[in-house]
């Protein structure tokens, strides 16, 4: 057999491997061998029938499942040894026309291979590191909410001006409906709030989403709207109430901080509202980091250049499914996953460069981090090593969750080098600056 690589362009290639009778005949005859005791052929006893019958009347079809199976390992075998690093896998070149009778089989295959590209982490950029902060504004509503929360809920008949109003934002055309609790004091506009002054159980207030809120992003909380779609958006919106409550503030007193944290750890309304800056600004930590590997991704998306094998992808898209693809279908879907695809290229050579890897105590070390956090939320505060290493056992033992916490440790380590090589300019910044500067506006 003959194999050999054509090269079309830096990222595509054929290989063309010609086969010759000498690579498939003797399993063909084995098979032929085999199949005689088993042949029927009108005339003839079974078992009886000549063997050059018994070729005519099955060989052909044994010959094209040879010649498939040498092949198949023949490409795989070559791929290896020629340590081509695929991008897909190899597509067969359709030919109508193929003849089985040659003397010389030949078959094409398409291959798309990972381009080869530099990548300069250290480039300059624009790129910002926020570090946000939780402002006494900020605080103090807080405070207000956890009073609030845990005060007294008061019934009312009908909606005034410091009521909590529960019901349902509609619109069916939109697909919003959304069950929330409501101050009237969110909206915008006063009119607005004053539109449900007054009003009762049962009672329906048509607002419309357009300047309904003081920030648009507000239209992804009550009204669960997508980030997309909030701005801009102009239409009319149904709320239907279904519980009015006014609320005696609770007593900021031991009860309260003990039942919010642990026996002890709060004592003052000074100590409340520094624990709340505390947890609010290592939750604003985590986001601002998200943003950062966001922004990071981008900036290298947008600077790297090189050029992937695109109308192979798209062809290779169409097959790889339980369900093949039309060309337009997958057309769409390579549009979908270009970006992503360009991105895992780049975190691999990132990866590689900066001798990043993930050892198995890497893994064990993050899952024990995640299970403490998560027993804390539910207040298990002082858990066990031996009770957190038993849930670490048992989640490692699930091979779908030790690839989704790999990838989560890759996620780590990686934003941690692009923190150091990217060298981001360092802002400090306000919730509200963040949430603006996180949008785009």
């Amino acid at each position: 057999m003959d194999i050999k690589r054509v090269a079309i362009d830096a990222v595509n290639e054929t290989i063309v491997m010609t086969v010759v009778h000498m690579d498939y005949k003797g399993q063909v005859a084995k098979r032929i061998n085999e199949k005689m005791p088993l042949a029927t052929v009108k005339g003839f006893r079974k078992g009886a029938v000549p063997k050059d019958l018994v070729a005519k009347q099955y060989g052909k079809g044994i010959k094209q499942e040879e010649v498939k199976k040498v092949v198949d390992l023949a490409l795989e075998r070559f791929v290896q040894s020629e340590r081509l690093n695929l991008l897909g896998t190899p597509l067969p070149k359709v030919n109508d026309n193929f003849d089985w009778d040659a003397e010389e089989l030949t078959f094409e295959y398409e291959i798309g291979l990972v381009p080869s590209f530099e990548l300069n982490l250290e480039a300059e950029n624009n790129i910002v590191k926020y570090v946000v902060t939780a402002d006494d504004k900020l605080i103090d509503g807080q405070v207000e909410r956890i009073q609030k929360q845990f005060g007294k809920a008061i019934p009312q008949e009908a909606v005034v001006a410091d009521s909590d109003i529960t019901g349902t934002f509609a619109n069916e055309a939109e697909g919003i409906t959304n069950t929330t609790t409501i101050a009237l004091s969110i909206f915008k506009d006063k009119a607005t709030a004053d539109a449900f002054i007054g009003k009762q159980v049962g009672d329906v207030v048509t607002v419309n989403t357009k300047g309904l809120f003081e920030d648009d992003h507000q239209l992804m909380d009550y009204l669960k709207v997508g980030h997309d779609n909030v701005h801009g958006l102009e239409v009319d919106v149904t709320f239907t109430i279904e519980q009015i409550n006014g609320a005696e503030a609770a007593e900021l007193n031991q009860d309260l901080f003990d039942k919010l944290f642990g026996a002890g750890t709060v004592a003052t309304l000074e100590e409340l509202k520094a624990k709340i800056k505390e947890d609010a600004e290592s939750q604003f930590a985590q986001q601002a980091d998200q943003k950062l590997l966001a922004d990071v991704q981008d900036f290298l998306i947008e600077s790297t250049k090189f050029d992937l094998p695109a109308a192979f992808l798209k062809k290779w898209l169409q097959t790889v499914g339980e369900k093949q693809l039309t060309p337009e279908e997958a057309e769409i879907e390579y549009a979908r996953s270009e970006r992503g695809l360009r991105f895992q290229l780049i975190e691999g050579l990132a990866m590689a460069q900066s001798n990043i890897k993930i050892t198995f105590e890497d893994l064990k070390t993050f899952t024990a981090k995640n299970i403490r956090q998560q027993m804390a939320q539910f207040g298990q505060t002082n858990p066990t090593d031996a009770e957190v290493q038993g849930i670490v056992a048992r989640v490692l033992s699930n091979q779908d969750e030790v690839k989704k916490l790999s990838d989560q440790v890759v996620g780590e380590k990686l934003l941690e080098m692009f923190k150091e090589k990217a060298n981001p300019t360092t802002k400090e910044v306000t919730y509200d600056q963040f949430i603006a500067a996180s949008y785009g506006e």
